[in-house]
């Protein structure tokens, strides 16, 4: 793997799998124990190549689903997939939907977000090394745009754009709150793609949510309330679904790291706020492969797929 200090020209595909995708079918695949200084991922990391493409999945909840979407260490997950070399990151996660157009085993490729989450780490900087990304525009679309041809081509029912609310959880959403993220004009509600988008931008990681419709969230009086078998039951036809793209969208992935159009792969070029002879050099130390390229202090690794 060349230094995260140098241009990265190879692809290394991401996947973080969601509620009912924890593993994916990878030639040469074995579980990785990746140590991060942010603490423990949700799991190991299954290695592999898809069609000669290196590729990392995480199963966010980790295997048996033992992760709620508040105690996942979101900051470990991106960390240690960035030291993997991963350059593009596509995370599946399951949602209800907050349209009537938008019914049960619907993909969204989802392009906004909005962050209700109140008990979450949600940045790698801080006190001693102070950073500000950009991210207005959370979602990259060239990645995005493999993403949707990949959907076309596997012929699976899918949206572009959408606005997805992220709750704090785990509980399902009150009538109430159903209703006023309808009145936002939101599309989807789930759990987990914060902070996992904003940590991707801080690690120059371009990144793609594809939300996956379980059910109508508490609104639709049709439907009911919100179940977990209810839940399950969709979650089975997503999945395999969401496999069937993954590989499609691996096996057409261009093997050189394209630039992202709207440079989410140097999101720290101009991020960095604290003078050098002020920084926490223990902060620094962590910041090695997150922020290695700007720091001057890239970790060497060595990529083993």
């Amino acid at each position: 793997m060349p230094d995260v200090g140098q241009q990265v020209t190879k692809s290394v595909l991401g996947i973080i799998g969601g509620s009912g995708v924890y593993d994916i079918d990878m030639d040469r695949a074995r579980w990785r124990t990746v140590k991060s200084p942010w603490g423990k991922p949700s799991d190991q990391v299954r290695t592999g190549e898809i069609g000669g493409l290196p590729v990392a999945f995480l199963p966010r909840h980790g295997r048996g689903h033992v992760q709620s979407p508040t105690t996942i260490n979101y900051r470990a997950n991106i960390d240690a997939l960035k030291r993997l070399g991963v350059t593009d990151l596509v995370s599946l996660s399951a949602v209800g939907s907050l349209k009537e157009e938008l019914p049960p085993g619907t993909f969204v490729l989802v392009d906004q977000f909005i962050d209700r989450t109140f008990a979450r780490e949600k940045s790698f900087f801080g006190t001693g090394c102070v950073g500000h990304v950009p991210f207005a525009h959370p979602i990259s679309p060239g990645l995005a745009d493999r993403l949707e041809a990949a959907l076309k081509a596997e012929r699976i029912a899918h949206a572009r754009g959408g606005t997805y609310v992220v709750m704090e959880g785990p509980q399902f959403s009150t009538l109430a709150e159903s209703r006023l993220y309808r009145s936002w004009g939101a599309d989807v509600i789930g759990m987990t793609n914060m902070p996992e988008a904003k940590l991707a931008r801080e690690a120059e990681i371009c990144y793609a949510s594809l939300a996956m419709v379980t059910d109508y969230d508490s609104w639709h009086e049709d439907h009911g309330v919100v179940d977990v078998a209810k839940v399950v039951a969709v979650l089975r036809e997503n999945s395999g679904a969401a496999k069937r793209l993954i590989t499609r969208l691996a096996r057409d992935f261009p093997r050189q790291h394209p630039p992202c159009p709207i440079g989410s792969d140097r999101a720290l070029d101009f991020a960095l706020m604290t003078a050098p002879a002020k920084r926490d050099r223990k902060l620094v130390a962590k910041l090695d492969a997150v922020a290695g390229r700007v720091l001057g202090k890239p970790p060497r690794r060595k990529r083993n797929y």
